[in-house]
């Protein structure tokens, strides 16, 4: 039996002005599932997780949250739904304390369970634990990048998207979102990553995506990818 589809896209067209980015993609993520989502950059990776999201308007095709036609909605309404995005860039409050960053975002999931506790993050995220008094602007890249993901995992969603959650960080932290991320995944909760460094994602996920032009170039599992050096060369450039 096919797991439920938490976020699904079918034949999704979606512009930035005159320009087109997205040619009719097909996407989904399943329940428990950790799916990497590839490409150079400027090939629409970004474009189609604000599209699901609803940060930007699709111009034909559909995306559904578990089933439900939401193409188009409110970016609060699809996180309601149980979908949490860790944005390119962290978007923390420079000026509130990492304590006032997290429990802002506090809330039961869909279900009503709170799996996601103030206290299970800060388990879950050490550094800050011992920085909670500290204002966000004073946290380094990478206690910031934590700060970020354990603010979306005290929404309690069932699929967590990282959008180059270990970009510009320091080869020390960045291995240590990777523990984390793998970590998550091993507590089976969907997740969808989007990051350059391929061999990361693949050790992580369960299936992988590669866009070229907007459009999807490979899917297949980690294997699959990692064997075929002709994919690796044409569209990631390695």
């Amino acid at each position: 039996m096919t797991a439920e589809a938490l976020l699904e896209a079918s034949g999704l067209h979606a512009y930035y002005g005159a320009s087109h980015v997205l040619h009719g993609v097909d996407f989904r993520v399943a329940r428990g599932e950790t799916v990497g989502l590839m490409g150079r950059n400027g090939m629409g990776k970004t474009t189609l997780l604000r599209a699901m999201l609803g940060l930007v308007k699709p111009r034909g095709g559909e995306v559904r949250v578990r089933g439900q036609v939401m193409t188009g909605a409110a970016p609060y309404q699809v996180a309601r739904r149980g979908i949490a995005y860790v944005p390119e860039g962290r978007g923390i409050f420079p000026n509130l304390s990492v304590r006032e960053n997290l429990v802002m975002a506090a809330r039961p999931g869909l279900d009503g369970r709170r799996a996601w506790t103030l206290e299970r993050v800060l388990a879950t995220f050490p550094r800050l634990a011992e920085r909670l008094g500290h204002a966000g602007g004073q946290l380094s890249g990478g206690e910031q990048q934590m700060l970020t993901i354990g603010r979306a995992l005290l929404t309690n969603p069932d699929l967590l998207i990282l959008d180059e959650a270990t970009e510009g960080l320091a080869p020390q932290l960045a291995r240590e979102i990777w523990r984390i991320i793998r970590d998550l995944r091993a507590q089976g909760l969907a997740t969808l990553i989007v990051d350059k460094n391929y061999v990361d994602v693949a050790a992580t996920s369960d299936r992988n995506v590669i866009l070229v032009k907007g459009q999807v170039a490979f899917e297949g599992d980690s294997t699959a990818l990692l064997a075929s050096r002709d994919v690796l060369t044409r569209h990631l450039g390695v």
